[in-house]
């Protein structure tokens, strides 16, 4: 709709108008309130309420006319000039309290809005005054001052001078800046004022001057601008409270109204004489002026508001002089300063055309985008038009004038025009193609029409009796709403012309944009909506409705649009009511509530309209009833048709179950309602429904009910009904989970032994609940014999197992096999030996053993290898007595006993090197590295480093003075692949041992006990003397040569003899010498006489022989041999005992009757106090020795 009048001033039955036929009007001023109007008339003042126009009180106390007045900022005070050269100063109450003079005739007065420092300023100065001053502070002028403004911080005061010079001064009157006018003084500063604007970045100085110039000057002195011509001398130049516009008045006997900038909007009231003095109300947009004749006119300006609506865009002007565009749905603005008056605007989809006094221009869009706010320039048609109304098509302006439209295009020529018959009260686009767009019509007669732009002819739609005020067409160009004149909104069915409804207290209406039967009407303050022809939905709205698109509603509101969000509730609500599900559904796609798309989907389940109530749970995304709407869809697919059926679904959906139920029922699914009750754990309503019904569906009732039950964690109720619903495995389960033995007890006794499957659940139940006795108890009952020899196995009752095993020889296997695992899983691998014997799996033991042994040694637990490789070697020289094993387990035999002893010494050797502290002596450690490399000469065993044997080696050597040793080893060590933690370590040591002696310290040389031959610390024949050839009998604990010599009996002898013989010690023939020595390849015997001794002469060997010469005895020898002298080890068959005699009887050895290895009597007892058994082969010291 558009507003005929762009700016409308009134000048109304003025307030008053007063004519003082004998004085003009020099000056007026307003107090701040707005509630006096002070004139200077004559030599008098005049003092005037602005309410009514009462004349309060003339002031008199100057002699001769009044040129000027001003008012203070505060109120309290105001200061008037005359021509008799005086100031007088009065209070707000009309009292004088002040007077003071200059040389000459006043010609300003200006009160400072700050401080309430006065100025005033005559012909040929200016004073300076404020009430804490004694005196005036005056100075001098080279011209006549005219007028005279402060700034709005109330810090410099700008002078106009008679001769074309503004000068700025400081509160103290010293000049800042001087502005010389290009006119000189041709060109007398009349007027000047600052901006009261708080919003402007600068002071901003309007200066009129009588070279009929405004011009606009910055403080620093600056021009603004260029000058703008008046052609009239001006008199007076004031601003609006807020700055954003400018009063002129003068020679041209009319007050002129302009932008802050400068630009001429209009006249404000034309006089008969100059006008001498104009001044705005604070705060309000009511002018005085004051002229030469005496009169006093009293305007109010009213400013009508120029804009334009298309559907989301709304084109208002701003500033007189601007158009803003904003986008009503994102709240973008943009700007487009015009710099003239903007007389009319017209906005259609992505033009926009504006009014200016000499032009129209036209805009477009710069892209198609539904957003872009980009506006360009298209067209401009430079003429000057008359017009009400103005409406833009996408190519052509129509021009409304009274009764006239124009068509033009946007070249400026006219292409086409319509005459009515009455004038044209509003006038609408419609929309259409580009060049054929239909405009909606309504006149004042009452008639509405349709007019394409490219037809002659116009199309009278409808005819009613009073005038049109406002218009509006459906979405469908069906329905017509009219607003007339008695306030009234009319609904037409275009086709039909009938009068479908009216409302009262209309002032506008629009239709909604995306709904065929929704409109709105705003008046009274109230909000109107309506839909079909339901009663209408109020809600309070200030303002006039000009757009209704979805759920927003666009409202002007005085001078503002803006956007309503408004729920489409009420509507729908009027829909449902009538089960009009789609019509109410095309209600809430414009906008409602989640609350309200709830409802309606709802609604719509239970009127059975699945479409629209699958799109409404869509929109509040409810998965549970999509998934019903989709299973009832995809039955009805399959053939089912009953709606009654389907209801009931909907109903126990929606929690109304005693509905569905009625409804399953009578469609005949009783079944379908008992399984809502029971999934709803509901079984007392369960019951009613079925009453006296079939038992299988009672059983079936309970079994749910227990397992209702059982998952809300009642077990105690869930096993009960489990037992009476006969359901015994699910109440064993539940038993046995919860440890319930008493329970399982019972129903194992009550159960019969031919319902195997819940018994044999029972028996698991009581071995995992440690109660094998009742399983026992339960497998005999079933007579599940296997099963039962499996319990005995599990539970490591043995003797159970076996005396069964006696009675039902076909379980021997499962017996005896578990049976030899476990004791060789606890280390009792003799009797698991025995046990595998039993069950005919002779290998079985060696196997489990090598497995052992292999962990050992991968987890360098090098003690435990040692150990089960001993083990191993037993086993294997237990096998070995079967004669077709002999050969075979005697070389494993002898190949373990050798692993063993090799993991036993490199046990030490291992923690020497991975372990921070030392548990042995540096010569224990070099003995064991020594021994080891004497018989590591062909492969090295898993697990065993050579790089670490010779470290340990080297370092010791080094430590004990076998330098040479010490050195061997540092090279052998330079050619293997060494751990970077040994590398700094082996390195320094290799450099370091350069610097010591080439040899060992012979303390550390070996000594054979058979031969007396030293023997080299390296010896390349291994453990053997390399004169005799003797092996060397080691201590298992320090590694030292022991002083034990081995001997063999002669053919013939048996063990039995041999020991008996022994036993016998027969006395020796006594000698008086008994230190002998012996020079004999320089073989010193220190205490052996072979002459008293048999058992020497035995030791000697044919010398430089490469072959080993054992010693072999006789009968006589064994019978002078010592018992305590002699240790045996006695094998076990098929291997042969073996004999050594002690050639130092003093120190004392122990061999372990276990596994034959020797020590120092001395370090066996410490090491068998520390592990209270034998530290090679774990025989516990308690135990007897085999």
């Amino acid at each position: 709709a558009k507003q005929i009048t762009d700016l409308i001033i009134l000048v109304p039955n003025c307030p008053f108008v007063l004519s003082c036929l004998l004085f003009s009007i020099y000056d007026l001023a307003f107090k701040p309130d707005g509630t006096q109007l002070i004139l200077a008339a004559g030599n008098r003042l005049l003092v005037y309420d602005t309410s009514d126009g009462t004349l309060l009180q003339p002031l008199k106390g100057h002699k001769d006319t009044v040129y000027c007045v001003a008012y203070a900022k505060d109120g309290k005070r105001f200061a008037s000039g005359s021509a008799d050269k005086s100031v007088i100063i009065w209070t707000s109450k009309l009292e004088g309290i002040l007077k003071y003079t200059h040389n000459d005739s006043i010609q300003c007065v200006s009160y400072n809005p700050v401080t309430h420092q006065l100025a005033s300023c005559s012909s040929s100065d200016f004073g300076l005054w404020s009430p804490e001053q004694k005196s005036v502070s005056k100075h001098k002028s080279n011209s006549k001052i005219t007028c005279c403004s402060w700034t709005n911080d109330g810090q410099y005061l700008a002078l106009g001078m008679f001769n074309g010079i503004i000068s700025i001064r400081n509160k103290n009157g010293e000049e800042k800046v001087k502005i010389e006018r290009p006119g000189g003084s041709l060109s007398p500063i009349w007027s000047i004022c600052w901006n009261p604007s708080r919003e402007e970045h600068n002071d901003i100085l309007a200066v009129a001057d009588w070279g009929q110039k405004l011009s606009f000057y910055q403080l620093s002195g600056k021009q603004i601008g260029k000058d703008r011509s008046l052609n009239f001398d001006p008199c007076c130049l004031s601003y609006f409270t807020k700055g954003e516009y400018i009063l002129l008045g003068g020679s041209d006997k009319q007050v002129s109204l302009f932008t802050k900038d400068g630009v001429r909007l209009g006249t404000v009231g034309e006089q008969n004489s100059w006008v001498w003095t104009c001044k705005v109300k604070p705060d309000s947009n009511y002018v005085v002026v004051g002229c030469q004749d005496g009169t006093i006119s009293f305007y109010q300006l009213i400013f009508s508001t120029v804009h334009g609506l298309y559907k989301d865009r709304y084109a208002y002007r701003d500033s007189m002089t601007d158009v803003i565009v904003q986008h009503l749905i994102t709240e973008q603005k943009v700007r487009i300063k015009c710099k003239e008056l903007v007389k009319k605007i017209a906005i259609y989809k992505n033009r926009l055309a504006i009014q200016l006094p000499e032009k129209i221009l036209i805009y477009e869009l710069y892209s198609d985008d539904s957003s872009d706010m980009h506006y360009r320039v298209k067209e401009k048609i430079v003429k000057k038009f008359e017009c009400n109304l103005l409406v833009v098509c996408a190519d052509h302006i129509i021009l409304c004038q009274e009764k006239r439209l124009q068509c033009l295009s946007f070249s400026g020529v006219k292409e086409r025009e319509w005459q009515m018959e009455s004038l044209i009260r509003y006038i609408k686009v419609i929309g259409g193609p580009p060049g054929r767009e239909g405009l909606l019509v309504g006149l004042k007669n009452g008639q509405i029409l349709k007019i394409f732009v490219d037809n002659l002819f116009a199309i009278v739609l409808l005819k009613q009796a009073t005038a049109v005020r406002c218009l509006d067409m459906s979405a469908s160009r069906n329905k017509l709403a009219v607003v007339d004149e008695n306030d009234t909104c009319l609904v037409y069915d275009i086709h039909t012309k009938e009068l479908l409804f009216q409302e009262p207290n209309a002032n506008s209406v629009a239709w909604n944009t995306q709904c065929e039967d929704m409109l709105c009407f705003s008046g009274g303050g109230y909000l109107n909506i309506k839909a079909s022809t339901f009663p209408v939905h109020q809600q309070k709205l200030q303002g006039f409705v000009v757009g209704y698109n979805g759920s927003k509603i666009f409202c002007l509101h005085v001078f503002s649009m803006s956007a309503v969000e408004v729920p489409q509730s009420a509507p729908m609500y009027q829909y449902l009511d009538r089960k009009m599900f789609k019509e109410a559904y095309q209600i809430a796609c414009l906008g409602v509530t989640d609350t309200d798309w709830r409802e309606l989907a709802m609604e719509a389940l239970e009127g059975l309209e699945f479409e629209t109530a699958k799109k409404a749970f869509t929109r509040v995304q409810d998965l549970r009833y999509l998934e019903l709407i989709n299973s009832i869809e995809e039955r009805k697919k399959r053939g089912e048709t009953n709606n009654d059926l389907f209801l009931a679904d909907v109903f126990s959906y929606q929690g109304k179950f005693h509905e569905a139920a009625k409804l399953y029922k009578r469609s005949g699914h009783e079944n379908l309602a008992l399984d809502m009750y029971t999934d709803l754990r509901m079984f007392e309503y369960a019951k009613d429904f079925l009453g006296s019904g079939d038992p299988k569906e009672t059983k079936m009732l309970i079994t749910k009910q227990a397992d209702w039950a059982r998952n809300i964690n009642e077990p105690k109720a869930a096993v009960e009904m489990y037992i009476s619903a006969g359901e015994h495995v699910k109440a064993i389960e539940i038993s046995g989970d919860h440890g319930w033995v008493d329970t399982l007890i019972d129903i194992a006794r009550k159960l019969d032994k031919a319902e195997r499957e819940p018994l044999l659940m029972c028996a698991y139940y009581f071995k995992k609940l440690d109660n094998p006795g009742y399983a026992a108890e339960t497998y005999l009952k079933i007579g599940d014999l296997k099963s039962l020899v499996q319990l005995h196995v599990e539970t490591q009752r043995w003797d159970e197992a076996f005396a069964l095993g006696e009675k039902h020889p076909e379980f021997k296997d499962d017996i005896y096999v578990p049976y030899a695992q476990w004791l060789a899983e606890n280390d009792r691998f003799e009797e698991a030996q025995k046990a595998f014997h039993k069950a005919g799996r002779q290998q079985e033991a060696v196997r489990v053993l090598e497995q052992l042994t292999h962990n050992a040694v991968v987890e360098s637990r090098f003690n435990d290898a040692a150990y089960y490789y001993w083990m191993l070697s037993m086993q294997c020289l237990d096998i070995a007595q079967d004669p077709a094993q002999k050969d075979a387990m005697l070389d494993k035999f002898r190949h373990f006993q050798h692993l063993a002893e090799l993991y036993h010494g490199y046990h030490a050797i291992q923690r020497y090197t991975e372990e921070p502290f030392s548990f042995h002596l540096p010569e224990t450690l070099f003995n064991i590295s020594r021994f080891l490399l004497h018989s590591l000469t062909k492969d090295t065993p898993l697990g065993i480093s050579k790089v670490n044997t010779l470290f340990t080696l080297a370092k010791q050597s080094k430590a004990l003075g076998a330098y040479k040793l010490a050195r061997h080893a540092y090279d052998k060590l330079q050619g293997l692949q060494i751990p970077a933690r040994f590398q700094k370590s082996i390195e320094l040591g290799s450099l370091t041992i350069r610097s010591k002696p080439f040899h060992d310290s012979e303390e550390l040389v070996p000594l054979c006990y058979r031969c007396s031959t030293n023997n080299p610390l390296l010896n390349n024949l291994g453990n053997v003397c390399i004169n005799c050839r003797q092996p060397f009998v080691f201590s298992a604990s320090s590694y030292e040569v022991l002083h034990l010599v081995e001997f063999y009996l002669e053919e013939g002898i048996t063990d039995e003899e041999a020991i008996s013989l022994i036993d016998l010690e027969a006395p020796r023939h006594k000698r008086e010498n008994k230190w002998q020595e012996i020079t004999s390849n320089s073989i010193l015997d220190a205490g052996l006489d072979p002459y008293d001794d048999p058992f020497t002469a035995k030791l000697s060997f044919e010398q430089g022989s490469s072959e080993f010469v054992p010693v072999v005895v006789s009968r006589s020898v064994l019978r002078s041999m010592s018992r305590r002298d002699v240790l045996i080890k006695r094998w076990p068959p098929p291997l042969q005992w073996q004999y050594f005699r002690s050639l130092l009887p003093d120190a004392s050895i122990t061999m372990c009757p276990s596994c034959f290895q020797m020590f120092h009597s001395e370090d066996y007892e410490l090491l068998v106090l520390q592990h209270t058994c034998c530290p090679y082969c774990r025989r516990r010291i308690e135990e007897p020795s085999p």
